[in-house]
């Protein structure tokens, strides 16, 4: 079995398997993304975000993971609609 490697998804977030157990991550951080797009969910202003963060995960890195996020769903629609997508995980 390989040893995963980190992947970077852009300019600002990453999955690094020693970091966080993989978990997305902003690059440079243990900021969990999930963590970031949750307050998004819940309203806060990205300035309030970029402060909870200590100024570690700017507005352009918060855009990124919105981006990523909404290409994520698109993608994973898609896929249901075609049929690709395991029942399995259409339960999750």
């Amino acid at each position: 079995m390989r040893a995963a490697k980190r992947r970077e998804l852009g300019q600002y977030i990453v999955a690094d398997p020693e970091i966080c157990h993989g978990q997305l991550t902003f690059k440079g951080t243990r900021i969990l993304v999930k963590s970031v797009l949750y307050s998004v969910a819940q309203g806060k202003d990205w300035d309030w975000i970029t402060t909870e963060c200590f100024g570690r995960v700017n507005r352009e890195a918060i855009a990124e993971a919105v981006e990523l996020a909404a290409r994520a769903l698109t993608e994973r629609i898609a896929k249901e609609q075609r049929g690709e997508v395991d029942k399995r995980r259409r339960a999750a």
